[in-house]
């Protein structure tokens, strides 16, 4: 008896506004799982609890943005990894400089003359997209749920031993209707 695994060769395509991100063809289980508890580990680091983010520090919500970003562009194919952790520094509107690393993007920014320039994503999207590539990419590389990082996560319980019942249904009884 012969069984065949196929493997995926062509990248995952995300169209996001019009840009094309491009996502590795197959990731292995422990690079993937690595790269998730960075995620997680960036997210408990942050002192921001991912479900409410009502009282939330805007500097710890881009710590936990450049995580992300910094996430999902390991999975992806180069030239789409450098675009979604690319960042900008402006100023009245036009870029200066760009970096792939926060502490120097800002460091040059603090620097600029005359003050007023920021630091931004070159690829700007919103928070919600992020999240969403999250999930498909959870989905594609991690058979669609998120993978367990505390034992709180555990599979769920087995179903209860034991044969079903034999009794009849009342749902499954045949009700009598009029006309026939």
């Amino acid at each position: 008896m012969k069984k065949t695994f196929a493997l995926n060769t062509e990248p995952h395509v995300a169209d996001v506004g019009g840009t094309e991100l491009l996502f590795q063809p197959e990731v292995m289980g422990d690079d993937f799982m690595d790269a998730y508890a960075e995620l997680r580990e960036a997210q408990r680091g942050s002192g921001v609890d991912p479900d409410d983010l009502s009282g939330a520090d805007p500097d710890q919500l881009r710590q936990i943005s450049r995580a992300l970003r910094s996430f999902l562009a390991y999975l992806m194919l180069p030239e789409s990894a450098d675009l979604l952790t690319r960042l900008h520094v402006v100023k009245a509107g036009a870029a200066l400089e760009s970096f792939t690393n926060l502490e120097e993007a800002e460091a040059y920014a603090a620097a600029v003359e005359g003050g007023g320039a920021r630091v931004r994503d070159a690829l700007r999207l919103p928070d919600r997209v992020l999240v969403e590539l999250l999930e498909w990419v959870i989905e594609l590389y991690g058979g669609g749920e998120r993978p367990p990082m505390s034992s709180s996560a555990s599979a769920p319980a087995s179903p209860p031993g034991g044969r079903p019942g034999t009794g009849a249904s009342r749902s499954r009884g045949s009700t009598r209707t009029r006309g026939r």
